[in-house]
């Protein structure tokens, strides 16, 4: 046959040999091997939409938020029938990673680090080397993501991240060149919209936290707040806020330089009104349960994934007004409403950033812009 084939065609033996060995087409209505699927394109499309109006939530994540996620898309796009409905809610979350796997996204590269050591108090604020109570809110992280492009240099925005360690609850706003003042309005603001009372507050060793600014709005009250600090160069010490800077401050507003005072206030209106609402009661986080050492194998066990207020909700000394509340809340949010809220927000930052007189990259913000920031 081989014979044959080289010689009514002219192929090489070894150029036949690959031709014959190829897998042939499927024939047309040739049922496809293996089991029958079970999540086809129809579920394909609305576990899609909704992983990206969830800024493309992992599996495990995605799995409890299609449940608070779906109503609001059949509100908007129509009612499914009941057994597409079924299929969605019962996808697991490796099924949903498997369904997602051509639609993901390249991850960007990674920012620079602005942490810049704080001299000051490093008496008076403690390391923290103790493990934080994690059975009940007030015991947040901080942390600082920079604007900057590809340069520390000059005048930029910076975004503060406080993060509560038992609920995960987040907070986020932009800062003008990390001022030890513009922390301390900062860090009022967020405390504001905190459902819970603030009892203690852990830094890394930054000069924006590390001021007495910082440190008297803390001490100077009727029920200090516990003011530590984490170990130098070990970021795990706030692995809780940490993990946040892609999720809540990347995610949100990209690696391009902000160098533009005037986009502060929309930027600390956008995290205000929409981005905390949005990951606060939409998005559920994953929380470590237990972590042991097998060998060289470390294995870690997580609790199912839960949105912050979830957490909070499920919280057996919650008080009653402040369950209420909300609840209220979230009755009045939509996540699709919110993520629409959140692009056209964008938009108008991202136009108003582009319009810059000054040349893309540049290291200095306007004299005018940057004096009235300080």
């Amino acid at each position: 046959m081989l014979d044959e084939v080289c010689e009514q065609f002219g192929y090489s033996r070894k150029h036949a040999i690959k031709l014959l060995r190829a897998k042939l087409p499927a024939a047309s209505g040739r049922p496809r091997p293996g089991p029958r699927r079970v999540y086809g394109d129809e579920v394909q499309r609305v576990v899609k939409a909704l992983w990206l109006a969830s800024d493309q939530l992992c599996g495990k994540r995605l799995a409890p938020a299609l449940v608070l996620w779906l109503p609001y898309y059949e509100r908007r796009e129509g009612r499914l029938p009941v057994r597409l409905r079924r299929k969605v809610l019962a996808a697991s979350p490796a099924t949903l990673d498997r369904l997602l796997e051509p639609a993901r996204s390249e991850q960007p590269r990674r920012a620079l680090g602005g942490t810049k050591p704080g001299s000051l108090l490093r008496t008076l604020i403690p390391i923290h080397n103790e493990a934080w109570a994690v059975d009940h809110p007030g015991w947040m992280e901080a942390d600082t993501v920079a604007h900057c492009g590809g340069s520390l240099a000059g005048d930029f925005i910076w975004s503060v991240t406080y993060t509560d360690i038992f609920s995960q609850w987040t907070e986020s706003r932009g800062l003008w060149n990390r001022g030890a003042a513009g922390v301390v309005e900062r860090t009022r603001e967020m405390e504001a919209a905190l459902p819970f009372v603030l009892l203690g507050f852990d830094s890394d060793n930054g000069g924006e936290f590390i001021n007495h600014h910082l440190w008297r709005y803390f001490a100077e009250r009727q029920e200090p707040v516990r003011f530590l600090r984490s170990r130098p160069y070990h970021k795990n010490d706030n692995a809780h806020v940490e993990q946040k800077n892609w999720s809540h401050a990347r995610q949100l507003l990209g690696y391009e330089r902000l160098e533009i005072a005037e986009l502060l206030e929309p930027i600390n209106a956008l995290y205000a009104q929409v981005w905390s609402p949005l990951q606060n009661y939409f998005c559920p986080s994953l929380q470590l349960k237990e972590k042991s050492q097998q060998g060289s194998r470390t294995i870690k066990r997580y609790h199912p994934a839960q949105t912050a207020c979830a957490r909070l909700l499920a919280w057996p000394q919650c008080p009653r007004q402040r369950r209420r509340e909300l609840r209220e809340m979230q009755a009045e949010l939509n996540p699709l409403a919110l993520v629409e809220e959140k692009e056209r927000r964008l938009r108008k930052i991202f136009a108003l950033a582009r319009r810059s007189s000054r040349p893309p990259g540049s290291l200095h913000a306007a004299p005018a812009q940057a004096a009235a920031h300080q």
